[in-house]
């Protein structure tokens, strides 16, 4: 989410070539084969028939790729304002999910129901993308039974087309590069924002739109920070999520394998990002029943390893991930 290598690279509408990787497999402590984790595909819209179902498929990558021009705050209807801010669901999930290590959807259907710690139960894929709506998006629920709950589900279940449930695949989430010995540093990340990413994203955050405010166009480059952006209950502002996302995915057009930030300057930039205003989410302290399944970046309380806000925000992690392992070790006795 932050600055192209070229000014002609769009963030939300960079093309993907999408690659199948082959991992060798490996052998389990008896000798045996182990099955490699499955080939990285992605299922060709293009193939999809012309009928109701290959419509209702569209229309959910549709809503994916262009939510703010169809359940955004601006469109005509409003009882379609579902989206709270003018993002895209692919300001975080890359090219409508598709691309590897950009928070894909590809597999995401396959793996639910899934026991979410966040709830502290089993969360249904419906679930899932409510709390994207009320988080990343800021906004309202879906109509549970409503064709654009109906549409996203369809094209989360496409996406995950040849992905049998339980197993993993390579190229989910955002990455994960090395974590600091050290805090990050928000001083720090502001100079790398004014130098890679304030050319696109602004130098308040703002972002670029692609026409003008209440048009329902959205944004070329989603703002990072301020009312239009996502709220503090999202998962980007988490450092650990938002500093891998930026590493693998940042300037537009980097990928995972030739990441152009070094980890430093990507974990220093995150935290400068998240340190600024954004919409708040009420209720925060209810999240994660369970404290001690809480992620250790969590940045709002209450935790129940003893260290600071600070430190859940900013790092390092390591001495709180070993607290967290004591506790859990000590209550299973």
């Amino acid at each position: 989410m932050i600055c192209p290598k070229t000014n002609t690279l769009m963030l939300l509408s960079a093309a993907v070539a999408v690659l199948a990787l082959t991992i060798p497999g490996t052998c389990d402590a008896d000798g045996a084969a182990t099955p490699s984790p499955p080939a990285w595909t992605v299922p060709d819209m293009d193939k999809l028939p012309d009928d109701a179902s290959g419509k209702l498929v569209r229309y959910g990558r549709d809503l994916v790729s262009k939510t703010s021009s169809l359940i955004g705050p601006e469109v005509a209807d409003a009882e379609k304002r579902f989206a709270g801010n003018n993002l895209d669901c692919q300001s975080c999930h890359i090219s409508a999910g598709t691309q590897k290590f950009a928070l894909p959807l590809v597999g995401v259907y396959a793996n639910f129901p899934a026991y979410a710690a966040r709830i502290g139960r089993v969360e249904t894929i419906e679930e899932r993308v409510q709390n994207c709506m009320e988080r990343s998006m800021n906004g309202k629920p879906l109509p549970p039974d409503g064709p654009e709950m109906t549409a996203l589900v369809a094209y989360l279940k496409f996406l995950s087309t040849g992905h049998p449930a339980g197993v993993a695949i390579d190229g989910r989430g955002s990455g994960q590069m090395p974590e600091l010995d050290r805090a990050a540093d928000p001083d720090k990340g502001k100079k790398v924002y004014a130098t890679t990413c304030a050319a696109c994203h602004g130098n308040n955050g703002e972002g670029q739109r692609n026409g003008k405010a209440g048009d329902a166009k959205g944004y070329m480059f989603p703002p990072l920070w301020g009312a239009d952006s996502f709220n503090d209950g999202a998962g980007m502002h988490r450092l650990i999520e938002s500093a891998n996302f930026v590493h693998s995915n940042m300037p537009a057009g980097t990928t995972w394998n030739e990441p152009a930030l070094s980890p430093s300057d990507a974990w220093d930039v995150a935290a400068y990002m998240n340190a600024q205003p954004r919409p708040k989410l009420p209720d925060l302290s209810r999240d994660y029943p369970d404290k001690l399944e809480k992620p250790v970046d969590a940045p709002y309380g209450p935790y129940a390893d003893g260290f600071s806000i600070e430190q859940h925000k900013l790092g390092p992690f390591a001495p709180i991930k070993a607290a967290v392992a004591a506790l859990k070790d000590k209550a299973r006795r």
